[in-house]
C-alpha cells in the first residue's frame, strides 16, 4: 500500500503545530509556577526562602512587625534566603510579608502570619504609673470666736456723774480751808451786833 506524499506532509504539519502549541503552553505556565515565595514564622525569627524569580527584573521584599519595619524594602534578583530575628515579646506579633515581583503584580505576594509568645516566657504586665499626689501642707485653722467680744470698759463702766450748773450746791462735809474765815466773820458780826445793842440801850437809859 502506497501512502501519498500529501498525507505525509499533512501529518508532519499537524505534528509541528502540536509541538509549537505545547512549547508555548509550557513557556506561558513556566513563570507562574516558577515564583516560589516560601516563608515561615516562629516565636523567635522569620525565615524567607524566595526562589525562581525573574532575574532580568528588579524584585522587592519587605517584612513588618506590628506595622514597623523588621526588614526594610530590599531588592533581589532570582532568589533570596534570609533569616531575621524577632524582638523579644510577651504577646503575639503580627508579621507581614510583601513581595513585589518585577515582572507583574500577578506574581507578587502579600501575606500575614502571627509570631506566638515563646513557651516559658512569662508575660510581664505593663506597670501602670501611679499618680503621686502632692503632700498637703498642714494649715493652722484660725479659731473662730463664738462669743461676741465684750464691750469696752468705757462703754460698760458707768460714767462719772457730772454736776449740773443749775443744780444746787451740795452741803460740804468735813473740814474746809474756808472754815476759819467764816468763823471769824461770824464772830465779828456777833460782836458788832452786841455793841449796837449796848449803844441802843444806853441811849434809852439816858433819855429817861
Amino acid at each position: 500500500m502506497t501512502i501519498p506524499r500529501r498525507s505525509w506532509r499533512a501529518a508532519g504539519t499537524l505534528a509541528a503545530a502540536a509541538v509549537v502549541g505545547l512549547t508555548g503552553a509550557v513557556l506561558t505556565a513556566g513563570p507562574a509556577a516558577a515564583h516560589t515565595p516560601t516563608w515561615a514564622v516562629t516565636c523567635t525569627e522569620v525565615s524567607l526562602h524566595l526562589t525562581a524569580y525573574n532575574d532580568d527584573v528588579t524584585n522587592q521584599v519587605t517584612v513588618t512587625v506590628d506595622g514597623k519595619d523588621l526588614l526594610p524594602t530590599e531588592s533581589f534578583g532570582k532568589g533570596l534566603d534570609k533569616t531575621i530575628a524577632l524582638p523579644d515579646h510577651d504577646k503575639a506579633l503580627t508579621v507581614r510579608l510583601i513581595v513585589k515581583a518585577g515582572d507583574g503584580d500577578q506574581y507578587s505576594k502579600d501575606d500575614t502570619k502571627t509570631a506566638p509568645v515563646c513557651e516559658g516566657h512569662t508575660s510581664t504586665p505593663t506597670p501602670t504609673p501611679s499618680e503621686t499626689k502632692p503632700s498637703e501642707t498642714p494649715t493652722t485653722a484660725t479659731p473662730t470666736p463664738t462669743d461676741k467680744p465684750s464691750e469696752s470698759a468705757s462703754s460698760s463702766a458707768p460714767a462719772a456723774a457730772t454736776p449740773s450748773p443749775s443744780s444746787p450746791d451740795l452741803a460740804e462735809t468735813g473740814s474746809s480751808s474756808a472754815t476759819p474765815i467764816i468763823g471769824g466773820a461770824a464772830a465779828a458780826v456777833l460782836l458788832a451786833g452786841g455793841g449796837i445793842m449796848w449803844s441802843v440801850r444806853k441811849r434809852r437809859t439816858a433819855q429817861h
